[in-house]
């Protein structure tokens, strides 16, 4: 019992630090406006893995981040081109999969936004609009203020007991955590310059 409260406790101080630093984490494009890039992303994710290490977090888990901003686009013309909530992008990490292990907001309209979605400043790669925001299991939901984001991550991981089954059965742990973006974030984009990271998009199962 006293492992289990450990690992559950380390999987919520994991969530924590990986949502506060992707709401900090990019680079200026000038002196006034932040990019957010994939290598940011990669990076942070990897920190998280490392964290995890102890407990196998990403072969026994999946980690989520999504983006959910309250951001008008350029292909927003409903109501005059106001803002929506929206899960702009979503990026992942680790090998387990399944109801138990994804995202509840799985950015998949169209269909290839897992893939894509905020890989350019276009329609087809928008993610998809939550107008009620973020509700984990119908909890009160979280919305992103107006012209900004919030960074949400999901981390979901099945426990392995010390001593086999026969003590205590596997457990699933179901962490979030959530920050407002901190600095003047571009939200067009991901960007990817030269020399390009790969994407550690959620159609994706690594550890």
């Amino acid at each position: 019992m006293a492992n289990l409260a450990m690992v559950n406790m380390r999987v919520s101080q994991i969530a924590l630090n990986l949502a506060d630093n992707a709401s900090r984490v990019g680079a200026y494009s000038n002196l006034t406006t932040q990019q957010l890039r994939e290598v940011d992303i990669n990076d942070i994710l990897q920190a998280a893995r490392y964290q995890g290490k102890g407990i196998n977090l990403t072969a026994n888990g999946r980690i989520t981040i999504s983006s959910l901003e309250n951001v008008a686009q350029n292909y927003d013309t409903a109501n005059n081109g106001a803002p929506v909530q929206r899960i702009h992008w979503q990026r992942c990490i680790g090998a387990q999969s399944g109801k138990d292990f994804d995202s509840q907001f799985k950015a998949n309209v169209p269909a290839n936004a897992g893939s894509v979605a905020a890989t350019s400043p276009s329609d087809p790669n928008r993610g998809y609009d939550l107008p009620g925001g973020i509700s984990d299991n119908g909890t009160t939901p979280i919305q992103a203020p107006g012209g900004a984001g919030v960074i949400y991550v999901e981390i979901n991981y099945r426990t392995k007991p010390l001593f086999g089954s026969w003590l205590s059965q596997p457990q699933l742990i179901h962490y979030i955590a959530s920050f407002v973006v901190r600095d003047r974030r571009d939200y067009a984009q991901l960007y990817n310059p030269a020399p390009a990271a790969s994407l550690s998009t959620c159609n994706l199962y690594a550890v």
